[in-house]
This record gives structure tokens, C-alpha cells and sequence, in this order.
């Protein structure tokens, strides 16, 4: 009997979805993993058999030769994706199969570009994006500016290159010049340089060949996606960031994803396609991180929460700045987005699990902000028990 579940992030991202996935798909002979949110910004980092590999675009179950789909509102990014898998081959991996919602739409370059020279004019004012364009092509595509990965797959490279300067014409631009007015700040070098390849033509052939090349070798689109899922045992709705970054959930905007990042992608696909859930799986730490701009409740110094060990997935990089520490909150804190997202999908309808990580760093204890508690004694908590039917503990990196 087939077995559908969502792995979703209960924070601001970080919280071990990788490794969730991976364990999921590590008890299936024929499982398919659904991006359905975001893209290459995701960086889901799974440990196992001696093999270490952060996956970006592929699912986190491809070590376990499950295959990707990419749902009609994931934005990969076609560029990226070669050196993604050659990377994947050299780290011990195969190539996964990857298939396509014929209405799936691509990052460009363009939005990139855009994307970093909006943060770098906020300076210390930073949203905390990660300056993959997300966003950008989010507003894009709704803007009527789509690009499908299956447009690029049935285009040659001219036709794609024509395209994507006509949208960098009529929307790119006037968006650079709309940001520019709105956010104000100085301009330097950088951003100069940035600009300057907003206009530069070879930048967007470049690109477009790239694109092409790895959408015909790498990509499948799937038109008839109710007979293409029923062969799967396994159906795994792999998310990409936290569940206190999804726009309708979280309560610190403007610091925040366009995506969203809890259940209600997997549910509406799910309907779509005459199919329910089975099985939520809130994913955390057993603390709280987050990486980039915005408030963190409860930020503390990582040493006051345990043995924690050097994040190698989430280093400092220029656009998110450094990887942050927190403790959880009050327990109705704890539980409310979870609360708030079931109940905002219809109620629950299926089963609901928390998959606690890094537990090895804290002595086996959750770091909440009153005081410590072990997972036995969280599940003794009404309201925890009234919403969670069971607990995964995660002591290593290989679940």
C-alpha cells in the first residue's frame, strides 16, 4: 500500500530534513521525493555509509536511488544543476532520475543578479536572503514572465536566449529600477559590476547553453502525474526551508521566504491528483538555529546549549552572514506553527510526527527557554500528545 508523507521544517530552516528524508527513503525499495517549494537555496546535508553530500536540487533520499520530481511550484535552477550532479558522482552517488511538472518554472540569471543587488543596497537592513533569485523569479513568474523548464527542453538555444532577453527587457530592468528607488543606498563597486552584467548579452547565452544542455540530459517531464505517482510504494514531499519562514505562518515578516514551506504545497498537489497524506513529520533540532537576518526568540551563544558541533553545511557566507543559536521557546510556542499549518490545511486529517535532531550535542535533551525537558517527558505534556502521535530521536548524522 502506497505510504504519502511531508517532511517539513518546524523552525527557521537547518533542522535536519536531509536527514529525515534520507531515513524515510532509507526503509523504501521505490520511492519518489517532491520539491515543491523554493530551490537551489535548499542545502540538505545527508551522512551515510561514509559518504557526505549536501543536496540542493536532488532529493535528499538520491543515495537511497529514489527519484526527484520537481512540482510546478519548486523554481530550480538549470544552470546549477549539472555541477550539482557531477558533484553528487564524485561524492559516491548516481545520478537520480529527475522528473517534471510540465508547469514547472526556472530561475535565470537575471534574478540573481537582482536578488544580490537588492540585499547588498539594504546593507545592514538585509531581509537574510541567500541571493539565489527565489524570490525574484517567484514575483517574476506571477508577473507573467515564466520561463518552464519544459519551454526549455522543446526550445533551441536561440529561441531560449531571445526569450530571456525580451523578459530581461520588458520586467528586469524596470524591476532593478523599481528596487533601486525603493530601497535607495549607496551604490559601490559591486553593485556596478552586478548592473553591468544586467546588461551584458553574453551573459544570458551563457547561461541559456547551459541550461539546455542540462534540461536535455537530466530532466523528464511527467504530463499525466496521477498515473506517473501511482507507481511509487513511497511518495516523500521533501521541504525546503522552515516552517517560521512561510509567509502566511510565520509572524517575522519581512524576514521571510516567498515560498511556502509548510503543509499546504503537498496538500493541493495531493488533491490535485486524487490522493491524501498519511504523515506530517515536523522536523528540529533539539535547539533552535537560524541563518541570515531576522529576530531569533531566545538567541543565545551555542556554547550554552551543549556540545554543539562546527555546521559545515552553513557556513558564513556574505549573503546570510553567520549561522545563529537559540533555545525554544514556552511550550505553546513550540507548538502553535505546527497548530497553525495543520489548521490551516483542513485539519488533521493524518497522522502527525516530530523527528527531533542533533540530540547527541544536548545530552539527549530539548533546549527550551523555562527548561530542559527529554522527549519522554515532552510526549507527557497534553498538548504536545493531543498534536504529536509519536517521536523519532536522532542521535548522529546518519539518523
Amino acid at each position: 500500500m502506497q505510504t504519502i508523507r511531508a517532511i517539513i521544517g518546524k523552525g527557521f530552516g537547518d533542522e535536519g530534513k536531509g536527514l529525515a528524508t534520507d531515513f524515510f527513503c532509507s526503509k523504501s525499495e521505490n520511492a519518489l521525493v517532491i520539491k515543491h517549494n523554493g530551490g537551489a537555496q535548499a542545502g540538505h546535508t545527508v551522512e551515510t555509509d561514509g559518504k557526505r553530500f549536501v543536496f540542493h536540487q536532488l532529493s535528499a533520499g538520491s543515495f537511497r536511488n529514489a527519484d526527484t520530481y520537481w512540482a510546478d511550484s519548486y523554481y530550480p535552477d538549470l544552470y546549477k544543476l549539472g555541477e550539482e550532479i557531477s558533484e553528487f558522482e564524485k561524492a559516491g552517488g548516481t545520478c537520480p532520475k529527475i522528473y517534471c511538472h510540465p508547469q514547472t518554472n526556472v530561475t535565470i540569471i537575471d534574478d540573481i543578479l537582482i536578488n544580490m543587488i537588492s540585499e547588498t543596497l539594504r546593507g545592514e537592513g538585509r531581509h537574510g536572503s541567500c541571493g539565489m533569485g527565489i524570490n525574484e523569479c517567484d514575483l517574476r513568474t506571477k508577473a507573467g514572465y515564466g520561463v518552464t523548464v519544459n519551454k526549455i527542453i522543446l526550445s533551441d538555444v536561440s529561441s531560449i536566449v531571445k526569450e530571456i532577453l525580451d523578459i530581461r527587457k520588458e520586467y528586469c530592468i524596470p524591476r532593478l529600477e523599481e528596487i533601486r528607488k525603493e530601497i535607495g543606498g549607496a551604490e559601490n563597486e559591486e553593485i556596478a559590476e552586478m548592473i553591468e552584467m544586467l546588461r551584458d548579452r553574453s551573459v544570458i547565452e551563457n547561461a541559456a547553453e547551459e541550461m539546455k544542455r542540462n534540461a536535455d540530459k537530466y530532466v523528464s517531464i511527467r504530463y499525466d502525474t496521477k498515473f506517473f505517482f501511482s507507481k511509487y510504494d513511497d511518495i516523500i514531499f521533501e521541504s525546503g526551508q522552515g516552517l517560521l519562514l512561510d509567509p502566511e505562518i510565520s509572524p517575522f515578516s519581512p524576514h521571510v521566504t516567498a515560498s511556502r514551506t509548510g503543509l499546504y504545497n503537498p496538500i493541493r498537489i495531493l488533491s490535485e491528483n486524487g490522493l491524501k497524506l498519511d504523515q506530517a513529520v515536523y522536523v528540529t533540532r533539539s535547539y533552535v538555529t537560524r541563518h541570515g537576518a531576522g529576530p531569533l526568540p531566545y538567541e543565545c551563544d551555542k556554547e550554552a546549549l551543549g556540545n554543539i558541533e562546527q555546521d559545515m553545511t552553513n557556513e558564513e557566507n556574505p549573503w546570510q552572514g553567520s549561522i545563529r543559536y537559540a533555545r525554544h521557546g514556552k511550550l505553546s510556542e513550540f507548538l502553535e506553527p505546527v497548530e497553525k499549518d495543520i489548521e490551516e490545511n483542513g485539519g488533521k486529517n493524518f497522522s502527525v510526527l516530530l523527528f527531533i535532531t542533533h540530540m547527541n550535542e544536548t545530552e539527549g535533551f530539548l533546549r527550551f527557554e523555562e527548561s530542559d525537558m527529554t522527549p519522554l517527558w515532552l510526549y507527557d505534556e497534553p498538548p504536545f500528545k493531543r498534536l504529536f502521535d509519536g517521536v523519532h530521536k536522532s542521535f548522529s548524522r546518519e539518523n
